[in-house]
Parts: C-alpha cells; structure tokens; sequence
C-alpha cells in the first residue's frame, strides 16, 4: 500500500489541499444542505452518501482516462453538464409544488432511497468533477507504481475526506431542521430550497468549465 501513495512530503501537501477543496462549497455540498434544512439531519446523511458514491464514480471515470472525453469534447461535456443542470431544477421544481400543499410533506413521501439516489445523480451528472480529478490527481502520481491505481486510490481518499467534511454540514444544517416544523415554516423552507435547487441549476448551465466539487 505503501509504495502506490507518494512520498509524505506530498502526500501531506495532497491531504491538505484535498481538505481545503472538500470544504468549499460546490454543487453537492449545496444539495446536502439543502436538503438538511429542508427534511432533517437524516437526509442530509443520505444526501452525503449520494454525493460521495456520484463523486467517486468521477474519480473513477477520471482515474480510467474518460475525463479526456470531456476535455476534447465540447458536444460530450455541455450534454452532461445540462442534463444535470436540468435535474437539479426539477428536483427544485418538485420541491416547490409540494411547499403549496396545505398539509406539511411527511417522510414517508421523500424515502432516504430517493433522496440518496438524487446525490448521486447530482454529483455524478457534473462533468467538472471528472476533469478536476483528471487535473488535481496527476500532481500527487510517482513513478514507482501503476498510476490508474495510485489515481483510483488518491481520488478514493479524496472523496472519504469530503464525505467527512459534508457530513459536518449536513449536521450544522440539520440542527436549523427544528425551527422548519410549523406549517409555514415547513412552507418557507421548502420554497426557498426549491429556489435554491433552481438557482443551482441554471448557474450550472451558466457557469464556465472551472471544477466544483
């Protein structure tokens, strides 16, 4: 195990910008508070595990060399990128139409599972992840071992430290989840969490080719 990860010097140097970019809020980190706010400190845990499985799927597309793809390929990456923008304004949309019932939405109508599946989708329908891995991984690569396992292991730890520091705000957002339980309230946070949900997805679609996590 050893020898497929750098020299401690860059390793260290690896594990600190990996904990700096896992903290800066992007897309996913987005959702998870989002949906922390919104439905509780449980979804929010399944919104990270959505996240961080869709985040190591880019890493591994990254460690095969597909990121190239989106690299090369203006057509391959504005498809991905607007189909996921388009998923995260109907996430937003469903959010919205279901803050003008009169009655609150229950768990059993948003089950983990979907939730779940929904950051998984959101994280894996965002093409910049893969080609931010493409460019982040090969610094911290040496010669002395296969470098498509050196990249799926590194880009494994960096999404374990990012599901770290996303469960960390899933649990501050969660603990705002309380005050979210009258109706109104309930009404407010669905609505301003489809607006973000929307808001997300059309600055997806407008934004640039820079990676967000």
């Amino acid at each position: 195990m050893t020898e497929l990860l750098p020299s401690w010097p860059l390793f260290s140097a690896f594990l600190i910008a990996s904990l700096i970019l896992a903290v800066t809020p992007g897309p996913g980190v987005l959702y998870i508070v989002t949906r922390s706010v919104v439905q509780g400190r449980r979804f929010g845990f399944a919104s990270v595990g959505g996240v961080a499985l869709g985040n190591l799927g880019n890493a591994l597309v990254a460690s095969l060399g597909l990121a190239a793809v989106f690299a090369v390929s203006a057509v391959a990456f504005v498809v991905v990128k607007y189909a996921g923008a388009l998923y995260l304004v109907y996430l937003g949309v469903q959010m919205l139409r279901s803050s003008s019932t009169e009655q609150p939405v229950e768990v059993p109508t948003a089950p983990l599972s979907r939730v779940f599946r929904d950051g998984f989708i959101v994280a894996l329908l965002n093409p910049k992840t893969a080609i931010f891995f493409a460019a982040f991984l090969p610094q911290f690569l040496s010669g002395d071992a296969p470098p498509i396992v050196q990249s799926m292991l590194l880009g494994s730890l960096f999404v374990a430290i990012a599901a770290v520091t996303d469960t960390a705000y899933a649990v501050a957002a969660g603990a705002i989840a309380p005050a979210l339980h009258g109706p109104r309230a309930h009404r407010f946070g669905r609505r301003l969490g489809g607006g973000i949900f929307i808001g997300l997805g059309l600055l997806t679609a407008l934004s640039g080719t820079r990676s967000d996590k």
